[in-house]
């Protein structure tokens, strides 16, 4: 994944505010994982750091748009989003945890990962079941067909066969 590493240094006490705007930020990462998000114009996020020692508050925003495939027909579907964030960051030694830290000491600087920071709260406002429409009839499950521009006759009126055993189940009645 690619990072964007900032030197927070020589931030004044009162903080730093840095903006982004590149949409490759957010579709780098996207390509490297695989997924289908396409960040769309007017991307951006804003990132308030405050220094304090060997640690930094992190305050920011992040809004845009984004295309990503609904989750019921796999049509693209797009979303715009704006959310808020913080996140607190402390230097932590190279043998207390096995993940990527996102504050480091570097050449006698203290640097900040903004790339790592920004990818998480990119994913973080994605939906969690993107949707086309409220009433996206989704794919047949049977020929696969897209059922919001076409419709099938190809047997789905007969259901999933492992049910079967279930259409002879016989409720009693609520009165006896």
């Amino acid at each position: 994944m690619e990072t964007f590493w900032i030197d927070i240094t020589d931030i004044p006490a009162q903080g730093r505010e840095f903006s982004f705007s590149d949409p490759e930020i957010w579709a780098v990462p996207a390509k490297h994982y695989a997924m289908e998000a396409v960040p769309g114009k007017g991307m951006e996020a804003t990132l308030l750091v405050i220094p304090q020692g060997d640690k930094c508050l992190v305050t920011g925003r992040i809004a845009g748009t984004v295309s990503i495939p609904c989750d019921r027909c796999t049509e693209p579907a797009s979303f715009s989003f704006e959310q808020q964030f913080e996140t607190f960051e402390e230097l932590v030694p190279d043998t207390q945890d096995d993940r990527e830290p996102l504050l480091r000491e570097h050449e006698g600087k203290l640097e900040l990962d903004a790339g790592t920071i920004l990818w998480e709260q990119f994913v973080l406002a994605l939906p969690v079941k993107p949707l086309c429409s409220e009433d996206c009839k989704g794919l047949c499950p049977h020929c696969g067909v897209a059922l919001n521009m076409h419709s099938c006759d190809c047997g789905s009126k007969e259901g999933d066969p492992r049910l079967a055993i279930l259409r002879g189940l016989k409720f009693p009645d609520k009165d006896n």
